[in-house]
């Protein structure tokens, strides 16, 4: 499986078209293990409508920062023949829980119908790489467009207006929405952002520190060095690297990062559930204060209490490199990937 896409196509605010082409026909969305917000759907039950499928995941902070505008789309165009899908094919083993999707689609919120994923069967029949990936489908069912990544958002909207034009909504008006995310939704701080997505499983990762490098699937007592270079990170405690997440044995570990960004996630769950795993973070070896994220409070303290991404960090001043580190104080987190925005 391929990671998310990372790039932003810049915004062309005077495009008033898009060249579309036939990129092929709908494929199948039978291998869906499950749906919310809607019955199951198929490709005939939506023919005659323009379709908009959203391959996400959500742990992904690359769609959540499209989600707002995916919602306002759905919601303008909804009564003009424009069908929102999205397609959940998860990342993580914790992301195929329909539990945890369940909720997430409830906390987002999620309202347009979702495709659960879970087998990657429909992930496989559009060929898909990324998250988040966009493709456009007429009313007789041909795939017009596609779109990867961030970004792009008066592109994609120039699609759906021409595509509802082609199939004789009236009215459809030129109007872009205006979209703000809140939150963990809000749009990257690109001119500062120079700390790329890391994934903390021993294949995946890149820039581990620890004294004595990594032991794959076994504990071991790890030690952070004195100075760690940009987008360098390390353990330090009792840890496990294992195939998608580095695990925490015993309370007091650590796990420190310099990074360049605004914004510092971390995706982690509790290794058991209904066992909340308490943490506190510190930036440059002092509390956040201001530059705490949504899920911490002034002084650094937080819980993890589902799998989830959680924002650590967003900062109110001038960036620049700064060390993180976030000790947790009970045993038990896995702990995923770190993104930034």
């Amino acid at each position: 499986m391929t990671i998310a896409a990372k790039y932003k196509s810049p915004e062309a605010t005077a495009l008033t078209t898009v060249r579309l082409r036939d990129e092929g026909g709908f494929p199948t969305l039978s291998g869906a293990t499950d749906w919310l917000n809607t019955p199951p759907l198929t490709t005939g039950d939506l023919r005659g409508k323009v379709v908009l499928i959203d391959f996400w995941t959500y742990t992904c902070i690359n769609w959540l920062r499209t989600a707002p505008h995916i919602r306002a789309w759905a919601e303008k165009y909804k009564d003009q023949g424009l069908f929102v899908i999205g397609v959940h094919s998860p990342e993580f083993e914790f992301e195929k829980d329909i539990v945890n999707v369940r909720r997430a689609v409830s906390d987002l919120p999620v309202s347009f119908p979702v495709a659960v994923d879970s087998d990657h069967a429909i992930w496989r029949a559009f060929r898909n790489q990324y998250w988040p990936a966009l493709y456009f489908i007429d009313a007789t069912g041909r795939i017009r467009y596609h779109q990867f990544g961030e970004g792009g958002f008066v592109e994609a909207e120039r699609v759906i207006q021409q595509l509802l034009d082609e199939a004789g909504a009236v009215g459809v008006s030129r109007e872009l929405v205006t979209v703000r995310g809140d939150g963990i939704e809000a749009a990257a701080d690109w001119d500062n952002l120079m700390s790329p997505e890391n994934y903390l499983a021993l294949e995946r990762t890149r820039n581990f520190a620890s004294n004595g490098g990594a032991v794959r699937n076994r504990p071991r007592t790890y030690a952070a060095p004195g100075n760690l270079r940009l987008n360098h990170w390390a353990l330090a405690g009792n840890w496990s690297m294992r195939d998608q997440a580095v695990v925490l044995h015993e309370a007091g570990g650590r796990i420190t990062y310099r990074f360049h960004a605004r914004d510092l996630h971390l995706v982690m769950k509790p290794s058991a559930a209904g066992k909340p795993v308490r943490f506190r973070i510190l930036l440059d070896g002092q509390p956040p204060g201001a530059a705490h994220g949504a899920d911490v409070d002034e002084q650094g303290n937080g819980t993890a209490t589902e799998p989830r991404l959680y924002q650590l960090i967003r900062q109110p001043g001038a960036i620049g490199d700064r060390l993180f580190e976030i000790e947790f104080l009970d045993p038990g987190i896995e702990a995923f990937a770190f993104t930034f925005g």
